[in-house]
């Protein structure tokens, strides 16, 4: 480990470390992050499709804010509810936000249409306008359209008897601008074309139209080319697509409900349909038709985005798979699969814990326990949280092997998980059917903890084993996001799991654990417990470091613990990859403090956190973030790394490398903007993530 930096001389400060000027707006940083992504794609360094690919993820990220931050910022604007920290009123965060939102998209189209777009094409990668299609391509194109879309689309005039229709959330629609009479004497007006999600929305060119190897069109354009096949008679004045985005958060009173999953279900059947946050459309669409959508969507000006290309721009990473190009994509890697010493997983974890860092580690160890266990005779029980498990998860079926082979299985299924939550309610009746008894958590609360606990009979006693970790149980996701797991056999480790387990299940007072913080009971408090025994410790002339890192920070009293450490001489280095209201660098508030994300070709997921502690240093790792919800509203765990040797490797691997990257970083202003880190002096490039994968994979 780095040894600390001596504090530097203790700073006073009069300020009031609760005032609204010294924090950040969520929303506001959440679209810095956004842009981080987009600079990503902008990146020639980086391979032509991995740009495509973050291009789309930049756009995927700003629909899922407008899902559910944008339409929470509106809902506070309308039925009321405390200010955040910063300050900033609900009125004037919704105008903040269109600012900034407005130059993120303004950013992609530019990039996509001046950039990306002709590069691709460079490269034998055609996504074609219509300008480009040759006679021979057209006339496909129209017997396509004929064959294929149009017998699954149901245009529909706008009339007094034909209102304007319930538009789903994010699809792709066309307003069409008629003119003339048709059979039944109606004069023309205004129709709406929705494309029914069926549709493909890249269709491929075929070579024997003349087609290049990889030659694509956007389904908008073939709708907008062929429109006047859907109105016969009538004259096209226009036809512009547009796109709008509405507030996909499920509103559910557990308390007043008998079952969830039935719950869940009557409002997932009607998510697509909740009000509208945001309208895209064309920006050539006629003033008077952009006011009527925005009347009939109830939206104002400061919702409206007009985009200069496809309104589902985040389609066309359809295009990454469906190219075969090596040469434009990252190198593929093998993540190393460390391998217990035994021939069983129990005997290997009775002699050492096993530490696995995803995606440079294979997740298949932690898939192979859960088999181990399914099949042991001696294996009892076994109980698990799931959030997002991912569809197909072998580890699910190894949960039903076990339940059919006799074991007594507990799976607690959160159905709230945002966006998985039909998935998740699919997989509860699935694992119902098979035997297994399914908990669907605690009221008001998410269970996001990552826990597994197997009871094993050991000659006359119970052995239990635990797998603790940063990430999902998802297969999937543990070969795109930087993760840590940790397997161990520690009695007391193994004792916690099985008291939160308890409270899960059952119904019981707070349980005192001799690990594991959790939430909502012990973590936050002892978190608070942590920053001020450094702040303590500087103050008396010791060392004392904070360093941490997360995905986001927004928790208010967490954030002002930091400012009194930095005021107190505690040097402290947060890695935030998304949101954070932290504002470092205020002269004597946060000048101690630097904070820096990393956006790279994985997600970063971990949450670690550091405490110098006197020279006898505690590191955990975490389900949870630094923020509200994580500390207070949700049931998450954190864990210690007690092998001194694995806690030096996450150490090094999770913060040191972490703080050594100068190509991928960016560092936090005080103002909110952020700036990228990049080599000085005679400093080498260091990408930490480059750094991982040639150390542990190569």
């Amino acid at each position: 480990m780095n040894p600390p930096r001596k504090s530097k001389t203790q700073a006073t400060t009069t300020r009031d470390l609760s005032d609204s000027t010294l924090y950040l707006n969520r929303e506001l940083s959440q679209l810095e992050f956004n842009m981080r992504v987009l600079a990503q794609a902008m990146d020639p360094t980086q391979p032509l499709l991995e740009r495509l690919k973050y291009l789309c993820i930049s756009c995927t990220n700003l629909d899922e804010f407008f899902e559910v931050r944008v339409a929470s910022v509106r809902t506070t604007l309308e039925y009321g509810g405390p200010l955040p920290a910063d300050g900033l009123s609900p009125a004037h965060a919704l105008e903040a936000i269109h600012d900034k939102a407005a130059k993120l998209v303004q950013a992609q189209y530019r990039f996509w249409n001046d950039s990306l777009r002709p590069e691709l094409n460079a490269a034998g990668i055609r996504i074609m306008p219509r300008e480009a299609w040759t006679a021979r391509m057209r006339r496909w194109l129209h017997q396509f359209f004929i064959d294929e879309i149009l017998p699954v689309l149901s245009p529909l005039g706008l009339d007094p008897s034909h209102p304007f229709p319930r538009i789903l959330n994010k699809s792709l629609n066309v307003v069409v601008i008629l003119e003339g009479r048709d059979a039944f004497g109606r004069s023309g007006g205004m129709a709406i074309v929705r494309a029914p999600r069926s549709l493909p929305r890249i269709v491929r060119v075929p070579k024997e139209i003349g087609g290049g190897e990889n030659d694509f069109i956007l389904l908008s354009a073939i709708l907008s080319t062929f429109v006047e096949e859907m109105f016969p008679g009538m004259r096209i004045k226009g036809a512009y697509q547009f796109r709008v985005t509405r507030n996909s958060e499920l509103f559910v009173d557990e308390e007043e409900v008998e079952n969830l999953a039935h719950a869940l279900k009557d409002e997932l059947a009607g998510r697509g349909f909740r009000r509208a946050v945001r309208l895209e459309i064309a920006e050539n669409c006629p003033t008077p038709i952009v006011r009527t959508l925005l009347q009939n969507f109830d939206l104002t000006e400061s919702a409206l985005y007009r985009i200069n290309g496809p309104v589902n721009l985040n389609r066309v990473t359809a295009v990454y798979d469906m190219v075969d190009r090596p040469d434009l994509k990252f190198r593929p890697f093998v993540p190393a699969m460390p391998r217990f010493a035994s021939e069983t997983p129990f005997a290997s974890l009775k002699r050492h814990d096993v530490l696995l860092h995803h995606p440079f580690e294979s997740f298949l160890p932690v898939v192979d326990l859960i088999k181990a266990a399914a099949h042991d005779p001696e294996v009892l029980a076994i109980k698990q949280t799931l959030y997002r498990a991912g569809s197909d998860s072998p580890m699910v079926e190894h949960l039903i092997s076990a339940a059919r082979n006799g074991k007594d299985v507990t799976v607690v299924v959160e159905l709230r998980a945002r966006f998985d939550e039909e998935a998740n309610i699919r997989l509860a009746d699935r694992l119902q059917e098979a035997g297994v008894q399914v908990v669907y958590g605690v009221v008001g609360y998410k269970t996001h903890a990552k826990m597994l606990l197997i009871v094993r009979r050991e000659g006359r006693k119970l052995a239990r084993y635990v797998h603790l970790g940063t990430g999902n149980y998802n297969p999937g996701t543990a070969k795109l996001y930087t993760d840590i797991g940790l397997m161990s056999a520690d009695p007391d480790l193994g004792n916690d799991v099985h008291l939160v387990f308890q409270q899960l299940s059952g119904l019981s007072s707070e349980v005192k654990l001799k690990r594991i913080l959790q939430s909502p009971f012990t973590l936050h408090k002892q978190l608070l417990h942590l920053i001020q025994r450094e702040s303590d410790a500087a103050r008396a002339g010791r060392p004392a470091m904070i360093r941490a890192k997360m995905n986001a920070l927004n928790e208010p009293s967490v954030i002002k613990a930091l400012y009194e450490a930095s005021c107190a001489g505690v040097e402290i280095d947060l890695i935030v990859r998304g949101a954070c209201c932290l504002r470092p660098g205020v002269p004597g508030v946060s000048e101690r403090i630097r904070v820096r994300s990393l956006v790279g070709r994985f997600l970063e997921h971990t949450r670690v956190y550091w405490f110098h502690n006197d020279g006898e240093p505690l590191l955990y790792c975490s389900s949870a973030d630094w923020m509200e919800r994580n500390l207070m509203r949700r049931i998450e765990t954190c864990f210690p790394i007690l092998a001194p040797d694995l806690a030096a490797r996450v150490y090094e691997e999770e913060i040191g490398n972490y703080l050594e990257d100068n190509t991928q970083s960016w560092e936090l202003q005080s103002d909110g903007s952020y700036v990228r880190i990049s080599p000085t002096g005679d400093a080498m490039p260091h990408s930490a993530q480059r750094a991982l994968l040639a150390r542990i994979c190569e």
